[in-house]
């Protein structure tokens, strides 16, 4: 079965309340849809967005990527034939894992339906449901609580609690507050998003053990070049230590797991650039004895509908961050995954799971051009 077209279209959709990190405030979500159209009509949905911050890929280099370089490479290929597929694009663009990423889940949605089975089923159906945490972004110490108690209230009972930003004092409030607020049952897990120096992250660290926070672990407490400074963190703290921003690739992967850097990998399909090497960083986790998280960025249903799929095919990635339509203000109708407070269901349909009619209209609603 042959690609006949590839095509993109920019949407965008809006956030119930700004989302703050300690890299950025984000007010909406901006996508490109990647959509692959094959010989025989059945349509490939991908989904690609641009975090500057972090991989580097904006609006404009994930479409001229997709259009101008990756398109010639796959029209008139045969979806089958996926490792050459991958190869043709790892030889014509370097980097742009976002836009690689976009194109890589059309492929893989397209190959489902062709096949007539649900991709998690394709990739190695251990689980069919999951269970995601819920997100508190960086605001003052009651603010942050209060947002926890609501998500408590809507049955979520693992947090994801942003910090990083202002002095470890802040911090450390934060994050006594929010204990304060949930209780001891609730799972918290910290991400500082490349906030602090390793001499800060160990001693911010350490003050919220001496504290009794229980916390699950903390997620890129530095730069995420600074890989020794990982490993320092990791070496002088009880609390497990993960990497995000320090992973895009197997390589990445491959320098932090040989140097024990980090006790968890987070891996997300726009810095991976796709399922097909997230399925290897996994399983070169994996191999040395470490478990990873299923994560994404400011994306649409579109995107983590596919990230739920791969983390449900594998029996390593233990803990799952896929939040991230739940803080947009409307829904998503179109297929794909569907939640129940925290639990996340995949659904029977082939591929992804989409309904293309649906998809249509959806990308009109939410047009930006």
């Amino acid at each position: 079965m042959k690609i006949r077209t590839v095509e993109t279209f920019l949407v965008q959709s809006s956030l119930q309340k700004p989302f703050v990190t300690a890299l950025r405030t984000v007010h909406t979500v901006q996508s490109v849809i990647v959509k692959l159209t094959a010989e025989n009509g059945l349509i490939g949905w991908g989904e690609a967005v641009p975090t500057h911050v972090i991989t580097g890929d904006s609006i404009g280099s994930i479409r001229y990527a997709v259009e101008r370089v990756l398109a010639p490479e796959l029209i008139g290929q045969d979806v089958t034939k996926r490792e050459i597929l991958f190869e043709r694009m790892n030889r014509a663009l370097v980097g742009n894992p976002s836009a690689k990423a976009g194109v890589d889940l059309a492929i893989h949605d397209l190959f489902g339906k062709l096949c007539k089975l649900p991709l998690v089923q394709l990739l190695g159906g251990y689980r069919e449901s999951l269970s995601t945490d819920l997100t508190v972004s960086v605001g003052t110490p009651i603010e942050m609580a209060h947002e926890a108690a609501k998500h408590l209230a809507k049955g979520f009972t693992t947090l994801k609690v942003k910090i990083g930003t202002g002095s470890l004092q802040e911090d450390r409030k934060r994050v006594r507050e929010i204990r304060r607020k949930v209780g001891a049952d609730v799972v918290i897990r910290l991400d500082a998003n490349q906030g602090w120096k390793p001499k800060e992250a160990i001693r911010m660290i350490q003050q919220l053990e001496d504290d009794g926070m229980d916390i699950e672990l903390v997620e890129q407490p530095v730069a995420a070049y600074d890989i020794e400074g990982l490993k320092e963190v990791t070496r002088q703290t009880q609390t497990s230590i993960m990497a995000d921003e320090s992973l895009f690739s197997t390589v990445d992967a491959r320098r932090l797991l040989e140097i024990r850097a980090v006790d968890v990998l987070n891996i997300k399909l726009m810095k991976s650039g796709g399922i097909h090497e997230a399925l290897k960083i996994n399983a070169l986790a994996q191999a040395f004895g470490i478990e990873c998280m299923m994560g994404s960025m400011m994306e649409t249903a579109v995107g983590v509908t596919a990230a739920a799929h791969f983390a449900a095919s594998q029996s390593n990635i233990t803990r799952v961050d896929l939040d991230a339509p739940l803080l947009l203000s409307k829904g998503f109708e179109s297929g794909g995954l569907q939640y129940n407070g925290s639990a996340i269901e995949l659904g029977s349909g082939p591929g992804l799971g989409f309904d293309s009619n649906r998809m249509g209209q959806w990308m009109k609603e939410h047009a930006c051009e």
